[in-house]
């Protein structure tokens, strides 16, 4: 059997450079909460990345903005592709809505290019 592979792995654990290469729009299955999902990666893989346009996500958005050099109370999320930033990149485990047990992994710990120490590269 012939097998073609036409993705790359997920990113390990540890802290990334990585561009924003793609941008999906959506609302959340459960509560309908709007939200943004971005695809990071950089040549060794990828990791997603979910925001939620809550108050609960406020924080975690703006700390996101301020590191890609966004700045501002509003923005286009079309002005996000080809951003480059570090992130660390975790796991987390969630329980869904109906009571089953999740891991995600996630970006994290956002910060500009070049403020945080990393040995990988775009």
């Amino acid at each position: 059997m012939k097998v073609k592979i036409n993705e790359i792995p997920f990113l390990p654990e540890g802290r990334h450079m990585v561009k924003i290469t793609e941008i999906e729009e959506g609302k959340s299955e459960n509560k309908d909460i709007p939200f943004f999902n971005l695809r990071l990666e950089n040549e060794e893989g990828f990791v997603n990345q979910r925001f939620y346009l809550s108050e609960p996500g406020q924080p975690i958005l703006a700390g996101f903005l301020k590191a890609v050099g966004i700045e501002g109370k509003e923005f286009d999320t079309k002005e996000l592709k080809g951003k480059s930033l570090s992130v660390e990149v975790t796991e987390r485990m969630y329980e869904d809505a109906e009571g089953k047990e999740k891991t995600i992994k996630q970006a994290t710990n956002f910060q500009p290019v070049g403020q945080a120490e990393t040995s990988n590269r775009i």
